[in-house]
């Protein structure tokens, strides 16, 4: 690495720092006049493009990824905000299909930073918090896409969607993932509650496509894009999978969308909602291009389809015993990956790394995936709010019996552990947090 590449990597670092050392984004502050007081300092750069803008539950980074590569192959210069990230900040600051450099992130950070030490006295001299790590964040991301600049942003909102941070910004196309229960403790102990809050991404005469939803969360969806005049298009009534089966490296699947019927279509992405993620994004770029109202032109969908990625998403990271990566974290997601390792893989064996994140629904996670498991090797993560290994180990035996379950005191230990007890034909599933994920990534060198 050149001596300037270090000099951009340290500075970066030092974003990555400096944002870390405010409140936490799983601790959200509710509200919207904050990051709203510095985008309007920082002269509004979100609506210096089209926004397309998705919330849920599931699916929203694998969904989003989709959608950005069907948006480059139509010759759109794209941004793509996700979160989390695997290994680095960049990871959820896309522009143009590549994470944002070094320097661009810090050439953008440097612009912005005296706007948000001031937000922050004005914070503090109201008596509320500073601005949070996700909501500086928020507001590093929207400038950086001004400054690339880009025709159109997909945004994944962090947590819920009516007071998420990313919702200062006024979506073209409002896009809904499965809603499922999760993060209760900021969002609401039901289904309808929390889609409530994930319905506040529709703004006035928004375009909202939405994947299938349980039944008590429609009221809510419904009655939002009621109010708001929003044209509302449902998967299942008005864009639809038609068929997929296995494909090298993934799957082929036929879309009908809201326009016409995509057949063919060649995804590397495993899994029966990956599929259906796909599903989504074709109708929402439909959504976005023309209201719906004509097809996407073939090649541009077999371009955008075939070149898509979800890092962390059913990936597999190596072979013999093969290794899976997922980074379900919630009951919903763990079903649909027991549903999709049914489908996708026949191992003779599956041994399941698993470690969770404190204030999860363990019970829900493991009996989810207690079906399609031979064994389960318990560790927990490097961060702070990884459940300890003895706790999760005595909730999984309680589940899976204890002749199915070793732990370890780290991931490597566990990984290693997983791949004696798999052999040569069989597999492993690593799950239950992104923070895992990570690790195990990168001890693969992926």
């Amino acid at each position: 690495m050149s001596d300037s590449r270090s000099f951009d990597r340290a500075d970066a670092d030092r974003v990555s720092a400096a944002l870390v050392a405010r409140i936490s984004e799983k601790t959200p502050e509710r509200r919207l006049h904050a990051i709203r007081r510095v985008t309007e300092l920082l002269g509004d750069p979100q609506r210096m493009y089209g926004v397309i803008h998705i919330a849920g539950t599931n699916g929203k980074t694998s969904t989003a990824r989709i959608l950005e590569s069907l948006l480059r192959a139509l010759g759109l210069r794209t941004g793509l905000m996700t979160s989390p990230h695997l290994t680095r900040m960049n990871e959820r600051i896309v522009i143009d299909g590549e994470p944002i450099t070094d320097r661009m992130l810090a050439d953008n950070f440097e612009d912005i930073e005296p706007f948000l030490t001031m937000v922050d006295a004005e914070l503090v001299a109201n008596g509320e918090a500073p601005l949070t790590y996700f909501e500086a964040l928020t507001a590093l991301t929207f400038a950086a896409f001004a400054d690339a600049p880009v025709d159109v942003a997909v945004v994944e909102a962090g947590m819920g969607g009516e007071w998420d941070a990313t919702n200062v910004a006024d979506a073209d196309v409002a896009v809904l993932t499965p809603i499922a229960l999760d993060h209760m403790e900021f969002l609401g102990d039901t289904i309808a509650e929390i889609a409530a809050t994930k319905s506040g991404i529709i703004k006035p005469a928004s375009r909202v496509v939405s994947a299938q939803q349980r039944d008590e969360a429609w009221g809510e969806i419904t009655a939002v894009c009621d109010k708001y005049e929003a044209a509302l298009r449902v998967f299942g009534r008005d864009f639809s999978l038609m068929s997929l089966e296995p494909g090298v490296g993934g799957q082929v699947i036929s879309v009908e969308g809201i326009a016409g019927h995509y057949s063919s279509l060649a995804l590397p992405l495993l899994g029966d909602y990956q599929a259906e993620n796909a599903a989504l994004a074709i109708a929402a770029v439909e959504s976005f291009v023309q209201n719906g109202e004509q097809m996407l032109p073939r090649d541009v969908v077999e371009e955008g389809i075939s070149l898509a990625s979800s890092p962390g998403r059913l990936q597999r990271v190596s072979a013999n015993p093969a290794v899976i990566v997922d980074a379900a974290h919630n009951p919903h997601g763990a079903e649909a990956l027991t549903g999709a390792m049914m489908t996708s893989f026949s191992f003779d064996r599956l041994v399941c790394v698993v470690g969770i994140l404190q204030e999860k629904d363990v019970v829900g996670i493991i009996e989810a995936l207690d079906p399609v498991v031979d064994h389960f090797v318990v560790t927990q993560s490097q961060s702070d709010r990884a459940i300890s290994v003895n706790d999760l180990a005595d909730a999984v035996i309680a589940i899976a019996g204890p002749d199915r379950v070793d732990s370890r005191a780290n991931s490597e230990q566990a990984l290693a552990r997983a791949e004696d007890l798999a052999g040569a034909e069989g597999g492993v599933l690593v799950t239950g947090s992104i923070t895992l994920v990570a690790e195990v990534t990168a001890w693969k060198g992926q």
